[in-house]
């Protein structure tokens, strides 16, 4: 069973602990938040992140849920997809049978080219592009591979293939890197408020390379995962002091 997650809630600010006995204060802030959930408060109400397995996750934002990458090596339980994203072309990513798990069966499937061919009905974000759907925005950003490959001269995630995402709800904006090293494109984001950054080898990176990558982009909180047998004391290190939170959670 998996471990329960702490409530945490992003804020501009803090406010003191209401005395024993005091009414709380009557803002949306102030209303608990649904235990075992990580929570994001926006401009559009709030948001919950669900970390899941891997580099599955799901967002409930309102009465709409976001699943991205589901894999049915992941619990797969959750509330059922308004919206599914896919970032690229590996089973652990792109898995149909997950996909028809967790959809509706009006929900709609945002992936790259190399996916929709392989799943009838997706919609197609190419690197760049962006897809309003009213209660989030979605925006397709690079995911590839500088160096590393299975051999000379060959790369595992090749430039424009697949799609990291940046969700826009409201006032936030929420970063899902996807499979990636750390790219030109990662270091120049801006007003990122939660990161979902990848880190493994011979993948992806190192937790010491995401670490310094993170640090050139400074998103409000981090939530590390695809991190399968890395030490995530290396990514600590390297964010010490600056200024982003980091938050671990139980995906394996």
């Amino acid at each position: 069973m998996r471990a329960p997650l702490l409530v945490l809630t992003l804020a501009a600010c803090s406010r003191p602990s209401t005395p024993t006995g005091a009414a709380p204060e009557p803002t949306p802030a102030a209303t608990p938040a649904p235990a075992g959930d990580d929570v994001l408060e926006t401009s559009a109400g709030r948001v919950q992140l669900h970390p899941i397995h891997h580099g599955t996750v799901y967002f409930t934002i309102g009465d709409k849920v976001v699943w991205v990458d589901p894999w049915s090596k992941a619990d797969l339980t959750g509330p059922k997809a308004d919206l599914v994203l896919v970032t690229d072309i590996h089973q652990d990513h792109f898995d149909a049978a997950a996909i028809a798990t967790v959809r509706k069966d009006d929900a709609l499937v945002i992936a790259p080219a190399v996916v929709a061919e392989k799943f009838a009905g997706a919609v197609v974000l190419a690197n760049g592009e962006a897809r309003d759907l009213g209660f989030v925005r979605v925006e397709a950003v690079p995911m590839y591979n500088l160096v590393r490959g299975p051999e000379e001269g060959k790369l595992f995630h090749d430039k424009g293939r697949g799609n990291g995402y940046v969700l826009t709800i409201g006032d936030r904006r929420v970063y899902l890197s996807g499979d990636t090293e750390c790219t030109p494109e990662m270091k120049a984001l801006r007003d990122i408020d939660v990161a979902f950054v990848c880190m493994n080898l011979p993948y992806t990176m190192t937790p010491a390379e995401a670490a310094g990558c993170v640090a050139a982009f400074k998103p409000k909180v981090l939530y590390p995962y695809h991190y399968r047998d890395s030490d995530l004391d290396e990514l600590d290190a390297g964010l010490a002091g600056s200024g982003v939170e980091v938050r671990r959670r139980d995906w394996y």
